[in-house]
């Protein structure tokens, strides 16, 4: 079944209106007809309502509203995922999988041994192309949630948005072994807070590990072997996604 995303204002009492660029797809892409169900979410409640097509208009999509399913689909916790800018198109690839496996928000975040240099306007526009990969993740991976892509911030402050998150974590290739780490990753729980900190592909400075560590952010290993920048966090995001839906 076919999910897209509107507007809380175009979800009224029994009608549901698709506007935008869905309304060319769903016409001339998908040719959908008169009848045919599909699932409408806002991205912020978790909820899926499920409608039948009632119209084709021009500029718009009308729909009627047939029952409201709530899943459960989210993770019972919030993952924050904070990634030091990669080089090319690696952070597209991150923020697709990050949304797949159920992260809350992704945060751009610039550290010291980042390649990526970007300036005010080219930072924010690489934020909206970031989010309308979030939101195309979203739909893919059937989420009734959109995943907020921050905007880009330097390590300072990204340490510092982290301050009251219940779990926080850090990968480094020189964290005590596995134990401590699979220890931590077994005593989440739902309802926490988590922030996890990747690295660009230099990895971390040791001033950075500092600093990280004196705002109680915990050095964890992800085993024997070197990861890429795009498969830390992943491994990490996999973990915790087990632990909370067993």
């Amino acid at each position: 079944m076919y999910q897209f995303f509107v507007e809380s204002s175009q979800i009224m009492d029994k009608k549901i209106i698709i506007t935008g660029s869905d309304v060319n797809h769903i016409k001339n892409v998908l040719r959908m007809k008169i009848g045919e169900e599909i699932a409408v979410s806002n991205g912020i409640d978790g909820k899926e309502y499920r409608c039948g097509i009632a119209a084709l208009e021009e500029d718009q999509i009308v729909c009627e509203l047939r029952f409201i399913k709530e899943d459960g689909l989210e993770l019972s916790s919030k993952i924050y995922l904070f990634q030091g800018l990669p080089k090319a198109d690696k952070m597209e690839l991150i923020i697709q999988k990050a949304v797949e496996l159920g992260a809350a928000e992704i945060v751009p975040m610039v550290t010291k041994r980042a390649i990526v240099k970007l300036d005010e306007k080219k930072a924010k526009a690489r934020v909206v192309r970031w989010q309308g990969i979030a939101e195309a993740a979203a739909k893919q991976s059937k989420r009734k949630v959109i995943p907020s892509v921050h905007e880009v911030m330097s390590f300072k402050e990204a340490v510092n948005y982290a301050n009251n998150m219940d779990l926080k974590l850090i990968p480094y290739e020189l964290a005590e072994g596995m134990a401590d780490t699979k220890k931590l990753i077994e005593g989440v729980k739902g309802g926490q807070s988590i922030a996890v900190f990747i690295g660009p592909e230099g990895g971390f400075e040791d001033a950075e590990i500092e600093t990280a560590k004196a705002a109680g952010i915990r050095p964890v290993t992800l085993g024997k072997r070197i990861l890429r920048t795009e498969t830390a966090g992943f491994t990490v995001l996999a973990w915790l996604m087990y632990q909370l839906e067993q």
